[in-house]
């Protein structure tokens, strides 16, 4: 198998980032709310003469409001999240309302896997999303993981490996119909990774056509041969798997992968079940298991 196998599509809507990091907040604010020089010279007279910041003189005179300089100012600082409404769905909550408590959240969870199970920079496992059934919040948990790790500046993958009921080229609004399992098939498809529009750092590879024979392709060798690859190329990968209920494929996967995470669903999965499906991996120690993320919804 060839083993440089990473092709990127860029994002449709934004094929080219513009860094800001290092530039004035005046000039993001001038950038990104097209100022013309009128208005410009309007707002740096309105500075002086109030002896106010550029972008509280800019919401004064109404060219741009506080979320623009919200916005602008965490380009400054390289913090990367949403500000359009259609590329990335509103449950990606650390993209879509980065300072909300439930962005918080997830910044929390974040910062515990870095210092426990993705804390080894030379040999980083890849992290299997586990739930024990359809429902539990997995994708959706997933989504808001990857997003915040991207959110580091760290290039991140989230890869959907729920070759059953996919999600996350929706909640991403990108193109599904190339991806894991063309790859898996032998196909040499071109542009299966999408980069997200607004956070540079992300990466998804979609799930692609729906298989009628999932397991079989992850117990094949091209699978473990693709995570080495794309290992020794992103900083973090995040994987989303079928649950339990449905399938196996989330055990064959995180025995290629090398770490697993636990969402279950508060008040609806049943203690026996989560111990059932949790049973395997105690006696595989080449599965780090990362713990238990109780969601509820």
């Amino acid at each position: 198998m060839q083993t440089d196998i990473v092709s990127v599509q860029p994002s449709a809507n934004n094929p080219q980032h513009t860094k800001s990091y290092g530039q004035t907040i005046g000039e993001i604010i001038r950038l990104s709310n097209n100022l013309s020089a009128d208005q410009v010279e309007r707002i740096l007279a309105y500075q002086i003469q109030h002896n106010v910041r550029f972008g509280e003189a800019t919401v004064a005179l109404g060219f741009a409001n506080q979320a623009d300089i919200d916005w602008a100012l965490a380009q400054q600082f390289n913090y990367h999240y949403s500000k359009s409404n259609n590329s990335i769905a509103a449950e990606v909550v650390v993209a879509k309302k980065p300072f909300s408590d439930q962005a918080e959240i997830f910044r929390a969870i974040r910062g515990q896997l870095i210092h426990s199970v993705l804390k080894n920079a030379t040999d980083r496992p890849a992290l299997v999303m586990l739930s024990p059934n359809e429902g539990d919040g997995k994708s959706y948990f997933a989504a808001n993981l990857a997003a915040s790790l991207s959110q580091l500046g760290m290039k991140t993958l989230l890869i959907d490996a729920n070759l059953r009921h996919p999600r996350q080229h929706e909640i991403f609004s990108i193109d599904g119909k190339l991806g894991l399992s063309g790859v898996l098939t032998g196909r040499n498809e071109s542009h299966f990774i999408h980069e997200v529009q607004d956070l540079p750092s992300l990466f998804i590879l979609p799930a692609g056509v729906v298989p009628p024979n999932p397991i079989e392709l992850f117990e094949r060798p091209t699978f473990g041969y693709l995570i080495a690859d794309l290992k020794s190329k992103f900083d973090y990968i995040i994987v989303d798997a079928p649950s339990a209920s449905i399938g196996s494929d989330a055990r064959v996967l995180a025995a290629h992968c090398g770490a697993a995470l636990t969402i279950c669903r508060r008040d609806k999965t049943r203690m026996d079940t989560l111990q059932a499906m949790l049973s395997p991996f105690t006696i595989n120690d080449q599965v780090q298991l990362a713990g238990i993320v109780v969601n509820e919804y």
